[in-house]
């Protein structure tokens, strides 16, 4: 005779909701839930104050597209219209649905300048440091004179 032990707690799982927001997390961060990353994007540092950020946004055209610069935040939001066949689409591979994406930026970075060519939106982004912030050298004078004041030096009479 074969006895089946079953305790209260057996097969019980705590909060299965959270357990699968886990895994929708992780299959978004790795790409895998379809739209979450969309559209596809590159950052391209071109030299130490130049950046360009390029989405991918196949069929959408310049009044499709909205770009909002707000300090230290970029947001570009796409909405498309429909696009006009001719003829039955029997199947649909290239996706074209509402976006928004929002960069993060660094003080003093603004957008310069935003171009759509060939289904590519290109940002070109500059980072542009006021005098005021920017490192200056001081120069050390000799024992006997000051620095200090109106900038020329003055010598000690004794």
């Amino acid at each position: 005779m074969r006895m089946n032990t079953m305790t209260p707690m057996s097969g019980y799982r705590p909060m299965p909701s959270v357990d699968s927001a886990l895994s929708l997390m992780d299959r978004a961060m790795s790409g895998s839930v379809p739209g979450l990353n969309w559209p596809p994007y590159n950052v391209v540092q071109a030299d130490g104050d130049h950046y360009r950020i390029v989405l991918a946004v196949p069929g959408f055209r310049d009044g499709d597209l909205e770009i909002v610069s707000e300090p230290n935040r970029l947001t570009v939001s796409g909405r498309p219209q429909e696009m006009q066949e001719d003829g039955e689409v029997v199947y649909r591979g290239i996706a074209q649905q509402p976006f928004r994406r929002t960069f993060e930026l660094a003080d003093h970075v603004r957008v310069q300048n935003a171009r759509l060519e060939n289904g590519l939106l290109t940002l070109e982004l500059v980072r542009e440091i006021p005098e005021a912030l920017k490192p200056k050298r001081i120069e050390i004078t000799g024992s006997g004179q000051s620095a200090i004041g109106s900038g020329e030096t003055e010598q000690k009479t004794h």
